[in-house]
């Protein structure tokens, strides 16, 4: 059944225009009156739905009753990924969206390319919450991951990221995966871009209490490389 976003207070029995993403996908889908749908807003929880009118610009449904189910991960993983060309950046997005993650931090660093601030970081940063919500739709979450405007790694660094483990993604990393701590509720990892982070950042990093990780003996792309943290975690902490 189509699962459709929409940023707008839900409640059964409400007859409601769809927003205009929400509508423009219902529109790609072919949708037709007295069609089900499922409708989700992030504040937990979704909702049975029923398509009442297409029109060519707008798409009215009648809400119907609220399911509370979760489907979010007991583990608080915060991902601070290093700002990625397009595509790179957008599949690093999308997959820690599927993978449960609760929330991405995008930073500017050292071999950054392309660095990103003012409006154009603006755009970006809607282009991504996009990004995260089709993933929301299409894997069943019913909360979006926040994403954070981005910043500069260095600032980042002097505030202190809420989290009882903090990781580096590192080819120098020290510390295996299987060397982490048996349990714990939140983590925060930090990966850097495309040509990695430069030695005075991983410097700086471990001195903010990050611990260097090495994943194994091949370095993995930037977007890869957040997948398949993100999954590791996930079954070592979270809910896999």
């Amino acid at each position: 059944m189509p699962r459709l976003h929409v940023d707008l207070p839900l409640a059964c029995g409400l007859a409601i225009e769809l927003p205009e993403d929400a509508s423009r996908h219902a529109q790609v889908l072919r949708l037709q009156p007295g069609d089900a749908v499922t409708l989700f807003n992030g504040q937990g929880g979704e909702y049975a739905a029923t398509v009442s009118k297409m029109g060519k610009r707008s798409v009215s449904v009648d809400v119907g009753a609220h399911d509370p189910v979760e489907r979010e991960s007991p583990l608080k993983l915060v991902l601070i990924q290093a700002v990625a060309t397009a595509e790179r950046m957008d599949y690093a997005i999308q997959k820690a969206t599927e993978l449960g993650v609760h929330q991405i931090r995008p930073v500017n660093s050292t071999y950054t390319q392309g660095r990103m601030s003012g409006e154009r970081a603006e755009k970006r940063l809607a282009h991504w919450r996009g990004v995260a919500i089709a993933a929301c739709e299409q894997s069943g979450r019913t909360r979006v991951p926040q994403i954070t405007a981005v910043t500069d790694l260095a600032d980042l660094l002097t505030h202190p990221v809420d989290a009882e483990l903090k990781l580096l993604l590192s080819p120098r990393g020290a510390v295996r995966f299987h060397a982490l701590p048996a349990q714990v509720a939140s983590v925060a990892v930090l990966i850097g871009p495309e040509g990695g982070l430069s030695a005075a950042e991983e410097d700086a990093a471990r001195a903010a209490g990050y611990t260097a990780l090495i994943l194994g003996p091949r370095v993995l792309r930037t977007e890869t490389a957040a997948a398949t943290v993100a999954a590791l975690l996930q079954a070592r902490y979270g809910d896999y």
